[in-house]
């Protein structure tokens, strides 16, 4: 499921309008199939799923880790987040996207909504190792369907984000993003599933 850089790089986002000096991390495909008006139903599911954000016992174990060290260090301490140590990206937006739907923020995890779009969604995080930022595009498959696209873009702080990261990579790659994203994936499912049902119903 994971993707060349090009598949995020090589689309018109709005976003490489707003994070050009982000450096992109991943690129992620989505096991959520759907029509092309449904990126709304997925940003709803991002925003307030009752899912597991980290399912998986060592994922789960590897941020109960991540946060004790966060909380030793002071790495998400108030001071090193949005609007203290950086400015929030809705400061860059142009007129049109500051104007329009900013889209909800997250509930499991400390990511506020920059923008939402008919096809595409950015929400950013930020701490004392780095600056992050969530995007979802909403993409055809070119069988007439379409589905969700993750990126993930982030802007280190310094040495000490640059370690970071390097750091995490491997983790990131093994545990969490995968059993991430097969829990979006039955989410996804399940609802489908319920709404199909709903409509069979009435």
């Amino acid at each position: 499921m994971r993707l060349p850089s090009t598949a995020h790089t090589s689309r018109p986002w709005r976003i490489h309008e707003i994070a050009g000096d982000f450096r992109l991390e991943d690129v992620w495909a989505l096991p959520t199939p759907g029509g092309p008006d449904d990126l709304a139903r997925l940003v709803r599911q991002f925003a307030c799923g009752t899912g597991d954000p980290v399912p998986s016992r060592a994922g789960r174990a590897l941020f109960a880790i991540r946060w004790k060290l966060g909380a030793l260090l002071g790495w998400d301490d108030p001071s090193g987040g949005l609007r203290s140590r950086v400015p929030t990206l809705r400061d860059r937006l142009p007129a049109d996207l500051r104007e329009g739907d900013r889209g909800p923020d997250l509930t499991s995890v400390p990511f506020t909504s920059v923008y939402q779009t008919h096809d595409e969604w950015a929400a950013e995080t930020a701490n004392k190792t780095m600056h992050g930022v969530l995007h979802i595009g909403w993409v055809p498959d070119g069988d007439g369907g379409h589905h969700g696209q993750m990126a993930v873009l982030v802007k280190p702080n310094g040495l000490l984000g640059a370690v970071y990261m390097l750091a995490i990579k491997p983790f990131r790659h093994l545990g969490v993003y995968p059993a991430l994203i097969r829990s979006i994936g039955n989410e996804w499912r399940t609802t489908t599933g319920d709404r199909d049902g709903l409509t069979r119903t009435t």
